[in-house]
Order: C-alpha cells, then structure tokens, then sequence
C-alpha cells in the first residue's frame, strides 16, 4: 500500500466526531472543520436551536452533521450521546470535549454553586463524557481520539477568574492521565489551550469585565490594555483557526502525539 499522501493525513473520511457544545462559538468552528475534512460530526449541545442551525450550514456545503441534545452536567447524557451517535453514523472515532463555562467574579465572591456549576461543566462532565466515549472505542477495537479544550488559563492565572482557572489546570491534568492509561487501546488524548477568540462568548466575557469595573475604570482599561498588548499577533483567534488544530489531532497526521496541549494563543504566553 503507497503511504498517504499530505492530503490524505489531514482527511477524516468515514470517521465519526462528536463535538460537545458544539452549536456556537469554538465548537461550531471544530464542528465545521471536521466536517469539511470528511468526518461525519455529531453536535451536542443544550441549545437544539442553534445545534440544528449548524447541522443546516455543514450539509448545505456537502458535509454530514446531526444534532443531540446534551447536557454536559448530566452524567446520563453521556452514555445517551454515544449511543445515539453510533445508532445515526455506525461508530465513533472522536470526541471533541468543547463544552465550557465561565463566569467572570473576584475570587473573594465566588459561591459554593458557581464553582461547583464550573468544575461541573468544565471537568466533571469531560472526565464523564470520556468515559463513555472511551468504552464505545475500545468496544470497536480500533482505537480513537480525544481532544479536550483546554484554557491559556491553566497556565497564566487571571483576574478575576480564579474557579476558571482551577477547572482548567484540571483539564490539563486529566488530559495527561488520560492518555497514559488510554494509550494501550489506541486511544490518543490531548488538549488544545486557546486564548482569546472571536465568538459571542468572547465578547460577552469583555463586555463583563468592563461591567465589573465600572464604565473603563483605570484598573479594567489597564487589565485589558495588558491583555491586548500580550496577544503578539494583534488579534483575536477565529473559530476555525482552533477547529483547525482539532483536525489536525483528530487526523492521522498527529498519530505519534498523545498527552499534549497545543496553546493556541497568538503569543500570549510569550509575553
């Protein structure tokens, strides 16, 4: 057989994702990639509206894309989308652990609920989701791939997002533990740690900050002038450019990576 050609190591024909929160934001642009890349993709999302919108988008452009609804705090909801996933394509291949949740408050007012509602969705829920999508992969026998979105906050601590951060330095760990204990099945894990990106989600995050601070305090225009300063490239990440990396580790092409985050970030971390 000739070795595949760079094309062929980027393609995911026949191979099936499911992206959780997948509807909007970063999730619709992995959904979106994978998609294009040949992969048959799942979209999971508690927002159906939105989930059916962008099953629309991916096959009016030739992909194959269906839609569950899922809950990510709902352990059930796990072994529900996996089935529902292999009763729809006929397998499962990867899982994209999109689902994410922050809320922006100083550590001093954060709530029993808001962090157990972040850790919850952040960690408990990909760490469950995993799972069930782990049995299903070594059941085929064929191994598989998992990739968890991760945060440039596990690594650069920020105010005031203390509850975010903790959840996604746990990301990072679960990521590495994950794939030590994954690997003998031929299941590869890693992460992707982005910075900034341009989704309504991103917006809503600045607009918050400003909230908190006031109408530009000094304090919240300098905490965002330091932000903008760091990101090296000028500019925020779009969707597609993290769906990128995720096909890139979804792909044959990532066959010998496993236990690494890939910081998506514009050089933040250089700063």
């Amino acid at each position: 057989m000739l070795d595949p050609t760079i094309q062929q190591q980027f393609r995911l024909d026949g191979k099936v994702a499911i992206v959780t929160g997948g509807a909007m934001g970063i999730g619709k642009g992995i959904t979106k990639i994978l998609a294009e890349a040949g992969a048959n993709v799942m979209v999971a999302d508690v927002d159906m509206d939105e989930a059916d919108k962008t099953v629309e988008e991916i096959r009016a452009t030739g992909g194959k894309a269906a839609a569950v609804q899922a809950d990510v705090t709902v352990i059930a909801d796990a072994s529900k989308l996996v089935e529902a996933t292999v009763k729809e394509f006929g397998r499962l291949d990867i899982l994209v652990n999109n689902a994410g949740y922050m809320q922006i408050v100083p550590f001093l007012d954060v709530t029993e609920e808001l962090y157990d509602r972040t850790l919850d969705i952040n960690l408990k829920g990909m760490f469950f989701y995993s799972q069930a999508a782990a049995r299903e992969m070594i059941r085929q026998g064929e191994g598989g791939r998992i990739i968890n979105i991760a945060s440039v906050g596990a690594y650069l601590p920020t105010h005031p997002l203390t509850h975010y951060c903790a959840s996604k330095g746990g990301v990072v760990s679960l990521t590495k533990a994950m794939a030590r204990e994954l690997v003998s099945h031929g299941i590869l894990v890693n992460a992707i740690a982005p910075s900034g990106v341009n989704t309504p989600g991103g917006l809503e995050t600045t607009n918050e900050l400003v909230r908190i601070g006031g109408p530009l305090s000094k304090e919240m225009e300098a905490m965002l002038l330091s932000f903008a300063q760091k990101v090296l490239v000028n500019r925020l990440a779009e969707p597609e450019e993290i769906g990128n990396v995720a096909l890139f580790l979804a792909s044959p092409a990532s066959s010998y990576i496993t236990g690494t985050v890939v910081v998506v970030d514009g050089g933040v971390m250089l700063a």
